[in-house]
């Protein structure tokens, strides 16, 4: 229980806090593409914890992170890693963790029903 007390407040540290921190270019994208606006708050908290957790992430939210879309995504992650927060995080794995969930969701999404 206590892990997810903490996912919740890094979670709203990244929604809050990560736009004053953010580049220009990622604070841009983020607002361009209306980034925050398209995924309901549990799922975000489902997707930071899985990239940063490596954890699993429901059907639901990862529908909803592929509508997020990738430019979003990829965003929304550096613009994470730039809060000092996550100084000790290393942006490299980070990123990968990102890349593979990205790939994984996508995959999900694209297959097949086993009862189709």
């Amino acid at each position: 229980m206590a892990s997810l007390n903490v996912n919740s407040v890094l979670v709203v540290l990244f929604l809050t806090c990560g736009a004053v921190m953010a580049t220009k270019d990622n604070d841009q994208i983020i607002k361009e593409n209306n980034c925050e606006t398209k995924m309901g708050f549990p799922c975000v908290l489902e997707a930071f914890t899985s990239i940063f957790e490596t954890v699993s992430i429901s059907n639901k939210c990862c529908g909803e992170l592929v509508m997020l879309g990738k430019v979003c995504h990829s965003a929304l992650v550096k613009r994470t890693l730039e809060n000092p927060l996550f100084k000790y995080v290393s942006p490299a794995t980070i990123i990968a963790q990102s890349i593979q969930t990205w790939n994984n969701f996508l995959a999900l999404i694209d297959s097949p029903s086993p009862s189709a």
